[in-house]
């Protein structure tokens, strides 16, 4: 099958195996049935090409190592399992991962931006040409959630680049840290594959729901199905006006605001939804089995 993208990508190269040295300019695709690998030129690729091709084939992100000697042993411990870093005993780290939704911006002076921003001197390692962590010691002064947002605002005004952000909470330097690292780096991934891609920045109370949705058995997942997914399949515009209602912690005014309806319009849809499903909102419990409910729904539509 990856032979066939030859004659349409002709720039491509096709691998009998893993490429060993990977070139950060090509897109690299794997085949499990047949064991093939191929690099395709990410300058012939178009998003939407990029995004198909990811459905049909495994898209690899090969690893760049850094040449920043402090950078580089935190490269070696949490991706080759280096040794940790030494810090004093008493010092917590948290891992801000960042990911930019283009491959052609130039590191250097997305690092320097970066920089910019924090009050204290951090770390900055990439994983590849489109993602990267930075590593900031705990302090008292921390980015609060809306200097963040203003962060992805002016890095995407300067570069014209969409960034995303998964900020992961801090942790004391322990035997632990890499392993917490990794935990965190799986809730973003899962984040921004799974459903939640329109957000700048994630972190584990915004993921963890999602993620827990998603990994519900299935029997669970079907009772919750029985109850509630009959009245969202017949309004999908009552799943999502329920579904920001709730993100917005019942505030009606809020709400409207953000569907750009009237308070009435939204009360209206609020009923109406109660009296089909026959759940109150009114309350956590209600809520949280609504909410869940929105989330699996949301879910069964991105597959």
């Amino acid at each position: 099958m990856l032979k066939k993208l030859l004659s349409i990508y002709e720039n491509s190269i096709l691998f009998p195996a893993k490429p060993v040295n990977p070139s950060d300019q090509f897109y690299f695709f794997s085949n499990e049935m047949e064991n093939e690998w191929i690099g395709i030129p990410k300058g012939e690729l178009t998003e939407k090409e990029l995004t198909l091709l990811k459905t049909m084939y495994q898209l690899f992100e090969f690893h760049i190592p850094t040449s920043n000697s402090t950078a580089k042993g935190w490269d070696l411990y949490l991706f080759s399992e280096g040794p940790l870093p030494n810090y004093k005993p008493d010092t917590s780290l948290r891992f801000i991962q960042f990911q930019l939704n283009s491959t052609d911006t130039v590191q250097n002076e997305i690092e320097s931006a970066l920089q910019g921003f924090f009050s204290e001197e951090v770390i900055i390692i990439w994983e590849n040409s489109s993602q990267g962590i930075v590593i900031e010691e705990g302090n008292s002064i921390t980015l609060t959630d809306e200097e963040l947002i203003s962060m992805t605002e002016t890095l995407e005004s300067d570069f014209y680049v969409k960034i995303s952000f998964f900020i992961g909470k801090f942790h004391p330097i322990s035997d632990q840290l890499r392993s917490k690292f990794l935990v965190e780096k799986e809730y973003f991934s899962f984040g921004m594959a799974n459903f939640i891609t329109n957000l700048n920045i994630l972190t584990f109370e915004r993921i963890f729901p999602a993620y827990l949705a998603y990994h519900l058995p299935p029997e669970i997942k079907q009772r919750v199905i029985q109850v509630i997914f009959r009245v969202f399949k017949e309004d999908h515009e009552l799943y999502s006006t329920i579904k920001v209602f709730l993100e917005n912690n019942l505030n009606a005014s809020l709400t409207a605001k953000k569907l750009y309806i009237h308070r009435n319009t939204l009360q209206y849809r609020i009923d109406k939804f109660i009296d089909k499903s026959g759940i109150q909102l009114k309350d956590f419990y209600g809520a949280f089995t609504v909410f869940l409910a929105c989330l699996l729904f949301e879910q069964s539509l991105a597959k």
